[in-house]
Parts: structure tokens; C-alpha cells; sequence
């Protein structure tokens, strides 16, 4: 999770103009100017803010979700137009709103997390219709962290099985050490199935807390962190 220095603004009268007009032309951000490796994300400290579209809003962030389908992005196995800022996942204040997020009832000031492009940096376009509130009882860095693994796991358990599965019948769901599938199994107890996961040996820890009905630890492939499927004879 990235986090950034943030200051809240508090929702007053005309606090749209004042909070616009005070937004600085130049941020720090993380930008991708050619894919490759790692190396490719250069931090960089005048990248432009966006500018604000109809129905959007800027939000200043606090936090970024760093999820594995960035690095599809930062490769180029997945095409952007370049530079672009990467991240897909983040949370923080309102800072300006347009006037059809304003009719949304949307106000500087409130606290959101969001899924768009270009979240690895102080400041980023949403539209409004992305936003989810953030209660004053949810940290923020909490809320961040839900949305694209969070919301993953929870139409993989609620709605892309069709309901082919019932409550008290099983599912396999692999990986459960990882981010997302940590979610779904949860999510899939609590939805009433029993639950086999996999797992490699060095996330076993992890996964053994999830209450998994069973758990199938595998070897990792040499040199990863991965699941070797055929280290385990699960037939005999």
C-alpha cells in the first residue's frame, strides 16, 4: 500500500472554487514512460495534475492499492498509452468536484475509495459514479485495500458461479494465500459452502486462520512463491 501526505478539506459554501482554484498545476507520481521491468516506474515530481472532466471529481489520495495486474500494465503486457501513472486502486478526500458530481451530492471533504487508472499519485480524476464512501469509522488505508481484491472475491463467491453451487455443497478455490482468494474464502464460508484450498508452503500460516474445510499445502516451484500442483497426490 502507497500512502501520501494528505490534508482534509472541510465542505463550506463556494468550497468547490476555493479548493479547485488551490489544487497545484504539478504532483509527484508514479509514471510509466516505457514498459519493462521494475525500473520502468520512475517517480517523478511535476507530472501534471488531471485535469477535471464533466461528472468527476479530484480526489487527493492518502493510500494506493498495489495489486499484480499492475505489473501487466507496467510490462506491457496489458497496452496503455504511454507515460501513464500506474495504480488502479486508491483512497483519500474529495479535493474539487464538478458541477454533476456536486447534484450527486458528492462535497470536498468526503472520504472515498476508488478503482480507476492513475491512483500512484497525489492526485487523481474519478468519476463520480466510482466513488464509494468511506465511513468515519473505516480506515481509510482499510477501505483501499478492499476494492479491487475485495470486490474480486466477492462476485467470484456471489454471482460468476451463476449459482451452480449451493449453500453446504463444496468449491476449490486455489491459491488462498494470496490476496484476493484469502477474500474468497472467507467470503465462501460465510455464503454457507465448504470450502478445499490450496496453498503453498510458505503462505500455509496464512492460510490455515481462513477456516478452510480442508487445506491441500503444496511445494512451491523452485524459485517462486507459486504452487507446484503436482507435488501433492491428492487421488491416493
Amino acid at each position: 500500500m502507497l500512502s501520501f501526505a494528505s490534508c482534509r478539506v472541510a465542505p463550506s459554501v463556494n468550497v468547490f472554487r476555493r479548493a479547485f482554484s488551490s489544487l497545484p498545476e504539478t504532483m509527484k507520481a508514479a509514471v510509466v514512460r516505457e514498459v519493462g521491468d521494475a525500473d520502468a516506474l520512475k517517480v517523478e515530481t511535476d507530472f501534471p495534475v488531471p485535469k477535471m472532466g464533466a461528472g468527476q471529481v479530484i480526489v487527493k489520495n492518502e493510500f494506493a492499492g498495489i495489486n499484480f495486474i499492475d505489473t501487466y500494465h507496467r510490462k506491457g503486457l496489458y497496452a496503455r498509452d504511454l507515460p501513464f501513472i500506474g495504480g488502479q486502486e486508491g483512497g483519500g478526500t474529495v479535493a474539487a468536484v464538478s458541477d454533476e458530481a456536486a447534484a450527486q451530492g458528492v462535497k470536498v471533504g468526503d472520504r472515498v475509495a476508488y478503482s480507476v487508472f492513475g491512483s500512484y499519485a497525489e492526485y487523481t480524476a474519478v468519476p463520480a459514479s466510482k466513488l464509494l464512501p468511506v465511513p468515519d469509522s473505516v480506515g481509510l488505508d482499510v477501505a483501499t485495500s478492499c476494492v479491487v481484491q475485495g470486490l474480486t472475491a466477492h462476485y467470484l463467491t456471489s454471482s460468476a458461479h451463476a449459482d451452480l453451487i449451493k449453500s453446504g455443497e463444496w468449491c476449490l478455490i486455489h491459491g488462498v494465500g494470496g490476496g484476493t482468494c484469502q477474500w474468497a474464502a472467507q467470503m465462501a464460508k460465510i455464503r454457507g459452502f465448504k470450502v478445499i484450498g490450496t496453498v503453498s508452503k510458505g503462505k500455509e500460516d496464512v492460510a490455515k486462520v481462513l477456516g478452510c474445510d480442508e487445506l491441500i499445502v503444496c511445494d512451491e516451484v523452485p524459485g517462486t512463491s507459486y504452487e507446484d500442483y503436482e507435488s501433492v497426490d491428492i487421488v491416493s
